[in-house]
């Protein structure tokens, strides 16, 4: 029997950082700009990215399951779709109501903000179902990790301070490589725990492309970097930007190191998980930097 708790396990929570994160970042960057909080557009923006997120997680849920991707090896948390609890076409059906609750959330923002709102919109609901299927599934093609970093970095960070301010922002641009490189570690960490499996059901990823190698460098680049990235915000004399998510590498250098001497397998859930809270930890020193820079 199908139960919300069921709803709520495949909307995998320990990944909604990635849409919080981006759209409180923008937020605050928008608003020091402009000077004013918009704080009605505020909760459309972020209403709608975590129904993106969710959308997005339930088409994977289901199209995985249609495409043999999940199956009894599976080292992640088991999916409903997969473990028989719901119908594909229930959770197919699901997803695209949650993207119909993205659209309707968006209606504000494009009578504030007018067609740029469309043009970010539109492609967003499409990949939301593009990343897992479609003629071109892009997690299927060694093509998610730069989708993450365009829509839940760039596209949603930018898009946030655009909401706020009315202004496309250099410093959005910098905000939003920040978060971006920080919520693709999820998919990186996930798609090197499930490698082994990837390859046996033809998902190809970076990891299964070019090997634990290379997913473990590209692990610890996407941890490091933003912090790296944070140099912009010295060059602008904001050095509390800079200076409040420092602590944050501490959880770095501790993924660091747990990743590059475990072998890919359950514990990998766990570092899952403290990536998720790395990210919320780091969205929320860096907007209190701004807030005070």
């Amino acid at each position: 029997m199908t139960s919300l708790a069921h709803w709520i396990h495949a909307a995998r929570p320990k990944t909604l950082g990635a849409a919080v994160a981006p759209v409180a970042v923008g937020t605050v960057i928008g608003w020091k700009a402009d000077g004013v909080f918009h704080g009605g557009l505020a909760l459309a923006t972020l209403g709608s990215c975590v129904a993106l997120q969710v959308a997005t997680n339930w088409f994977n849920d289901a199209l995985d399951f249609v495409k043999g991707a999940d199956t009894a090896a599976r080292v992640g948390p088991r999916r409903i779709t997969a473990s028989g609890v719901v119908t594909v076409r229930a959770v197919l059906t699901a997803a695209l109501l949650m993207l119909a609750v993205a659209t309707a959330l968006s209606i504000p923002l494009c009578l504030a903000r007018g067609w740029p709102i469309l043009a970010i919109g539109i492609p967003s609901l499409y990949f939301c179902y593009g990343y897992t299927g479609g003629p071109m599934p892009l997690a299927y093609r060694g093509l998610g990790e730069l989708f993450v970093i365009l829509f839940f970095g760039l596209v949603a960070v930018t898009g946030s301070a655009f909401v706020q301010s009315g202004r496309w922002l250099a410093d959005a641009l910098v905000g939003g490589l920040q978060v971006g490189c920080l919520s693709t570690v999820l998919i990186a960490v996930n798609n090197l725990r499930d490698m082994h499996e990837d390859r046996l059901t033809g998902k190809r990823t970076l990891a299964v492309r070019l090997g634990a190698k290379f997913a473990r460098i590209e692990i610890y680049t996407l941890l490091v970097l933003p912090h790296l990235l944070g140099i912009w915000w010295l060059m602008q004399d904001r050095k509390p930007a800079f200076a409040w998510p420092l602590p944050c590498l501490g959880i770095a250098f501790g993924l660091i190191q747990w990743i590059g001497k475990t072998e890919p397998g359950p514990l990998y859930n766990r570092f899952l998980a403290l990536a998720g809270i790395q990210l919320l930890a780091f969205a929320l020193l860096l907007c209190f930097g701004l807030a005070h820079a």
